[in-house]
């Protein structure tokens, strides 16, 4: 097993408790149109990841990061699906190590980067489950619905796929990253949060049925009632459901250190909310934040949020 950075107890030691939660890091940029979230991981160490984990009572170990094959060139063989072929590849190595972590009962945390390392992260998800017979749910929260393909898309941008991918649409070399294809159903799938969608995304979900709840239903209904059908959704019939969080979901005033923040977003409480709904549910199988951009913060505070809101995912408590 691999070590990391200290975790509390002064000699690099895993804490002992009842949970051990494994960082992963994927300092990938390659799925988006600016450079900067691939120093995510380090903005989220940076603002003390490990040793918050450790206060909360859990073990923690930092894994490192996961190695990014650069392309040869900033210029994409295909502009459709710019540097798809080193994102798979990154992908491919993530859903490995993901399911390494599974295999020691390790609750992995996975850290960007842009999200096309979503791919990557359910594939192992979906994989070590399938082997056991079982499915699994997915919560995306994001400004963006991230349901493009190469055929829809106006960017060419990976970051915009990945959700698609996860259900079995689009680029082919991340659709079949999992043993089983999709790699999600979608109709244990839920997208929380968009206020930003393109015209075929718009086709696409109403092609695959996948759950979507806007910031209009947030905002006439509130999170509380949104993240209980989203739990109903994600939980039926599955071994319990991840989470892959855009920090690009909550409000620019909150989180400014973005890549492609959106005005209009859900608030610092109501992020809260959503993650002590996952927590309390006793289903969540794995966390994933991404889209942190340190380039565009101020002082680290978007890095220092995810930290607290991972501890609320964790299961973190007012009293």
């Amino acid at each position: 097993m691999e070590s990391g950075e200290d975790n509390g107890g002064g000699d690099g030691s895993i804490v002992k408790a009842h949970r051990r939660v494994g960082l992963l890091g994927v300092p990938m940029d390659l799925g988006g149109g600016l450079r900067g979230v691939d120093m995510g991981p380090s903005a989220i160490r940076i603002a003390g990841i490990g040793k918050a984990i450790a206060g909360h009572g859990d073990g923690f170990v930092d894994f490192g990061n996961v190695p990014v094959l650069r392309p040869e060139t900033r210029v994409p063989r295909d502009p459709r699906a710019r540097f798809v072929g080193s994102i798979a590849h990154c992908c491919e190595r993530l859903r490995k190590r993901v399911g390494r972590l599974l295999d020691e009962s390790i609750f992995p945390l996975i850290v960007g980067g842009d999200h096309s390392i979503a791919c990557g992260t359910v594939a192992g998800l979906s994989s070590w489950h399938a082997d056991r017979g079982e499915k699994v749910g997915l919560i995306w929260f994001d400004a963006h619905a991230d349901m493009n393909t190469p055929a829809t898309t106006p960017s060419g941008n990976v970051h915009g796929m990945p959700l698609a991918a996860c259900l079995g649409q689009g680029e082919d070399r991340l659709v079949n990253l999992a043993t089983r294809v999709p790699m999600v159903d979608p109709a244990n799938a839920c997208l929380i949060g968009i206020r930003e969608v393109d015209p075929g995304e718009r086709e696409l979900i109403s092609k695959t049925g996948v759950h979507v709840f806007t910031m209009r239903e947030i905002d006439m209904h509130g999170m509380h009632h949104v993240m209980s059908k989203a739990l109903d959704i994600a939980t039926q019939g599955t071994a319990g459901f991840h989470l892959s969080f855009d920090l690009d979901g909550l409000d620019p005033g909150a989180a400014p250190g973005v890549g492609t923040p959106v005005g209009g977003g859900v608030t610092q409480r109501e992020a809260h909310l959503l993650l002590e709904h996952a927590a309390a549910s006793g289903k969540l199988l794995g966390l994933e934040m991404t889209e942190i951009n340190p380039i565009l913060d101020e002082s680290n505070r978007t890095a220092e949020l995810a930290v607290q809101l991972v501890l609320s995912g964790l299961g973190k408590r007012i009293v």
